[in-house]
């Protein structure tokens, strides 16, 4: 069972802790928060560094379950005062267990097995957005993602919340240029499809049965006039309402869904 319980501020694991929360990231190191995404770092094989549990979590049977996987990998956990955890934590109310996990790295050749089925986030900076979109990436069967410089850390506590665990599992490679990642897509063969409010090929008249990656920028500004020229094509989800845009992670859901029914032999080839 782990040591006392730590109850001062100044403890080098609650400054670590606290360093994570305040920058989001640091290094290779991402924060970890709760009884579920704790679960799926763990099922994923993410590396954990150390964590952190209250007295009640590490108690609690679910808790215990987990520490006793951390114990058989070797992973240092301590037990910290409840009051001082729940300073640490993002969510209102705390579960009363963090860790510190390294990132796991992925080889950007996984992008591109099978059939590639790509999502781009270009520049989207919100970062609940981005875990959104990892989440319906991954539950839609895409092959991977690209997420070009100035997106959002997807292992930032808030993106990491709106994944659910799929941050742990997706391929994905950050930091590029939409240049440089619109001209691997190419030299690999792969479709590039941007996704535009208005004006682009009905979405479900493109054959989404080849290898295609979608273009996703934010909401309202997309990904700009000059990429989407770029782009082999530009597609558009028709929309009777009033609305004017979709959420990011919404429309990626509807374009990636019709690539998934498509590829299952119920689509039709489109132009």
């Amino acid at each position: 069972m782990p040591d006392p319980v730590i109850r001062s501020r100044s403890n080098p694991l609650v400054k670590r802790l606290r360093v994570l929360k305040e920058r989001g990231t640091s290094g290779d190191l991402a924060l970890v928060e709760g009884f579920t995404l704790l679960e799926e770092a763990l099922s994923a094989g993410v590396v954990l560094v150390e964590a952190a549990f209250t007295p009640a979590a590490a108690e609690d049977p679910r808790g215990r379950g987990i520490v006793a996987r951390l114990a058989a990998l070797g992973v240092p956990v301590r037990l910290v005062e409840t009051g001082i955890l729940a300073s640490l934590s993002e969510t209102e109310t705390s579960q009363g267990l963090l860790a510190l996990a390294r990132r796991p790295a992925f080889a950007e050749e996984a992008l591109y097995r099978g059939v590639p089925l790509v999502v781009v986030a270009m520049g989207l900076q919100n970062p609940g957005n981005v875990g959104a979109l990892l989440r319906t990436a991954e539950a839609a069967g895409a092959t991977g993602a690209y997420l070009t410089a100035g997106t959002a850390d997807p292992f930032s506590w808030k993106a990491l919340r709106g994944a659910m665990g799929s941050a742990f599992r997706l391929p994905q490679v950050r930091g590029l240029s939409a240049e440089e990642v619109m001209a691997r897509l190419t030299a690999r063969g792969v479709a590039t499809l941007a996704a535009v409010p208005a004006g682009g090929q009905a979405y479900d008249t493109a054959d989404l049965r080849r290898p295609v990656a979608f273009l996703l920028g934010e909401e309202r500004s997309g990904i700009g006039a000059q990429l989407a020229a770029r782009a082999d094509a530009r597609v558009s989800i028709p929309m009777p309402g009033r609305a004017e845009s979709l959420n990011v992670a919404v429309a990626a859901g509807v374009l990636l869904f019709e690539a998934a029914r498509q590829r299952a032999g119920r689509g039709r080839s489109g132009g």
